[in-house]
């Protein structure tokens, strides 16, 4: 009897104790989790955007004339230094004549031959009439000899003054025509090109100067080369690079939300976070294309440095940097993280852990960042919630911080 109860003792314990393992492994096991605890504190909310450097004035210096570039010895680089009216930037001569088609070179042949007859018509005109004048004052000689001695009239006297100071003033206008003729035969000739067989040799007193019409550094060479430019083409880009800017082309949503003024603060240039203001925001805005090819309509936005030159001394003209514009500050808020948010049909809601228990709860949401969000209701100091629930995390499922590695 007692072996007997000694196996029936020994199965029961058995049986309960596989009974005991069968429901622990059946227990369901809290889900690992991260967690984030509520605090109050400072909030901003900003907007953030890449943005470039600029400076404030730029001079460009063009070409006055449609030219030649000549190039310049020593040549200028970026950033050198120029001084106003001092530093010769750019020296242009005039430009050879173009070539002509056949229609246009007959044309101008023919008038040509027309010029050399018009001249040789003139100076024939005006030999005609140095003999005229000749034989007048011979004339008039005769004639005060004669009315000397009283054979002629005065009349006839007069008559005889009239003539040479008559033709006295054809030659003159003679010499004039013969002139305009020759003037009007060079003209055309110029433009055939019969004035010389060669190209001219460049004359340094022909040509034009540029000099800086700003003291500052060379941000930009345009035209580097010698070569043919038309009249108004950009050659060098001058400009300070103490006075600098900041430019961010902001999406316009963002923007109408920007008042002048508003604090920036400025990283990623390579430096340690600059501090700046916004300046300007400009009243219209412009179309462009982003890296994925949408069309977004963007406003340019201007912001001020700060902080003292010495600070962003080593930023210059078109320079790369991260702009964050404050539009929203408080310094006393309940935030609750972003990643803890998720809607719940039109609200937002969090898991919030209360007795090792998830429980989703409705909040009310003010203002949010990239990081954090406002809470205005809902949760308290102290609270902790869930952060990036995943789909086995469900209203009421036991859950445990996840253990950091």
């Amino acid at each position: 009897m007692h072996t007997i109860w000694m196996k029936r003792t020994l199965g029961i314990a058995a049986l309960t104790i596989l009974g005991a393992g069968a429901v622990w492994l059946a227990w369901p096991r809290p889900i690992a989790v991260d967690l984030a605890k509520l605090t109050r504190g400072p909030m901003e909310v900003t907007i953030d955007d890449e943005a470039k450097t600029r400076v404030r004035h730029v001079y460009t210096v063009s070409a006055p004339i449609a030219g030649k570039v000549l190039r310049i010895s020593p040549p200028r680089h970026i950033g050198d230094q120029v001084t106003k009216d001092e530093t010769v930037m750019a020296v242009m001569e005039p430009t050879l004549p173009s070539f002509h088609d056949a229609r246009t070179h007959e044309e101008l042949r023919a008038a040509l031959a027309a010029a050399d007859a018009a001249v040789n018509l003139a100076a024939a005109e005006m030999r005609r009439i140095e003999a005229a004048l000749a034989f007048s004052r011979t004339e008039l000689g005769r004639a005060e000899a004669l009315a000397r001695t009283e054979a002629i009239s005065v009349k006839a006297l007069d008559g005889a003054k009239f003539d040479v100071e008559t033709n006295e003033a054809a030659l003159a206008s003679a010499k004039a025509l013969l002139e305009v003729r020759r003037n009007e035969r060079d003209s055309v000739a110029a433009r055939f090109g019969e004035q010389s067989g060669a190209a001219p040799e460049p004359d340094p007193a022909c040509c034009i100067q540029l000099r800086a019409p700003v003291t500052g550094s060379v941000l930009k060479i345009i035209q580097e080369s010698e070569g043919a430019v038309q009249a108004g083409a950009p050659l060098i880009e001058i400009g300070d690079p103490l006075d600098l800017e900041i430019v961010a082309d902001l999406l316009s949503t963002d923007a109408v939300r920007i008042k002048p003024g508003a604090p920036v603060m400025i990283d990623n240039w390579g430096g340690p976070p600059l501090q700046g203001r916004v300046s300007r925001v400009d009243p219209a805005g412009f179309t462009k294309v982003s890296a994925l090819g949408i069309e977004e309509q963007r406003v340019r936005t201007t912001i001020d440095f700060t902080d003292p030159p010495a600070k962003w001394s080593a930023l210059a003209h078109d320079y790369r940097a991260i702009v964050h514009v404050t539009i929203w500050k408080a310094d006393d808020v309940l935030t609750v993280p972003v990643a803890a948010l998720f809607r719940q049909g039109d609200e937002w809601a969090v898991f919030a852990v209360r007795e090792g228990r998830a429980a989703a709860t409705i909040i009310k949401v003010g203002q949010r960042n990239n990081r954090t969000a406002e809470v205005l209701s809902g949760l308290a100091t102290g609270d902790r919630v869930v952060l990036h629930p995943s789909d086995r995390v469900a209203d009421g499922v036991t859950v445990a911080e996840r253990a950091l590695q």
